[in-house]
């Protein structure tokens, strides 16, 4: 898991059980506020065979936020996909 400040939210990132297979989030809590997170998934379209590959891809994720919006959702780079298409088939 990894995590970021930013003035008003705190960020964290994660990987969620999905049946057998798990799936990548972000998840930004109000910090001076009472209120629940908010919970951004992340990689929609992909899944992964192992949780750590899943917490891998919303660690770089959360390291590629520039930053959240007034409601705290992530604003990443234009065309930003999450993907590693480099990545060696099977890894994802």
């Amino acid at each position: 898991m990894a995590e970021r400040e930013f003035e008003h939210y705190l960020a964290r990132s994660g990987a969620t059980a999905e049946g057998s297979r798990f799936g990548a989030y972000i998840a930004v809590t109000p910090r001076h506020k009472n209120g629940f997170p908010s919970y951004f998934a992340v990689c929609e379209n992909r899944s992964f065979r192992q949780k750590d590959l899943a917490e891998a891809a919303a660690a770089a994720a959360l390291a590629a936020v520039l930053e959240l919006e007034e409601d705290g959702t992530p604003v990443f780079p234009e065309g930003y996909t999450g993907f590693a298409d480099d990545a060696p088939a099977g890894e994802s």
